[in-house]
């Protein structure tokens, strides 16, 4: 029921507000894509009520390149974010971000807003990730977890896309072919690594996946963008819907500068037994292209 509650609120979030107040979309290519530097410090000198100096910064690539001729539209979006923090008291730098995402969605009108349709999605990480703990005299451990292409999401199949804008879409494949890619050398957790059995490199799936995507301006200056990714695996457990949501908030204060807050909420069961949750929240100096 909470699941159920959670996409009820997400899809309400991303879609029911969209607008779209843009002229006709123009044929051939559309290129834009914005690069984004968020700095955060924090400093302490006697305070009190405690506090531990720290300084984190994140860099991020948002990039569209869509292709409209005729009765054929095709979007591609490039998502890439990497950041680190590190505090006066850990003995390590830690990532408060990293990810590599690949969209491609391709359609043919059918008819009115709607087209037959195939996507294909690709995720991973940059680096390594690790597990932090402590060992019996309280010294900081870590243990290597996740790295590079280990996991990495491979998902693909037909469709059928309702797509108004490049800034509100929705697309369902019944028919999706999902890959997970890992290390089959790492050393396994619970003899199973992102639902992948020991000694094996990939797990297949089939299942439904369901996407959506919508941009919209809240205010002057300020623009929410969300991206929702649903998925369930008709294989094993069906009813254990794959929930992957990211929200992205910007405020311009100028053309170079700006306020960016981005949320993302990530349920799979093969990887973690509960909801993921990510928040970040920074002054970003952009440059548009």
């Amino acid at each position: 029921m909470k699941k159920l509650i959670l996409i009820a609120l997400i899809l309400t979030s991303a879609f029911t507000f969209a607008q779209d107040k843009k002229e006709g979309p123009k044929e051939g290519w559309t290129k834009k894509g914005n690069i984004t530097f968020l700095f955060n410090q924090s400093a302490f000198s006697d305070w009190v009520t405690g506090g531990e100096n720290n300084i984190a910064g994140n860099l991020g690539i948002n990039y569209d390149f869509n292709y409209l001729k005729g009765n054929l539209t095709w979007d591609n979006k490039i998502i890439a974010s990497y950041g680190l923090t590190k505090s006066k008291n850990s003995s390590f730098e830690k990532k408060t971000d990293d990810r590599f995402e690949f969209n491609s969605l391709v359609g043919k009108k059918a008819k009115g807003l709607w087209y037959y349709s195939a996507f294909l999605n690709f995720k991973t990480q940059f680096s390594k990730g690790y597990v932090y703990g402590t060992d019996g005299n309280g010294a900081e451990t870590r243990a290597e977890y996740t790295n590079f292409l280990s996991p990495a999401n491979l998902s693909f199949g037909p469709g059928i896309l309702w797509k108004k804008s490049d800034n509100l879409k929705f697309n369902i494949a019944p028919a999706t072919v999902k890959l997970v890619i890992v290390d089959k050398n790492f050393t396994l957790p619970n003899n199973a690594y992102f639902g992948v059995d020991q000694g094996k490199s990939t797990r297949a799936e089939f299942g439904f996946n369901a996407s959506g995507y919508a941009k919209l301006t809240l205010m002057e200056n300020v623009t929410m963008e969300n991206i929702l990714n649903l998925y369930s695996n008709y294989l094993e457990d069906p009813q254990n819907v794959d929930i992957d949501y990211t929200m992205n908030i910007v405020m311009s204060i100028n053309k170079y500068l700006s306020t960016n807050f981005t949320f993302q909420t990530v349920y799979d069961d093969n990887a973690f037994q509960g909801f993921q949750v990510r928040e970040v929240l920074g002054l970003g100096i952009n440059y548009g292209f």
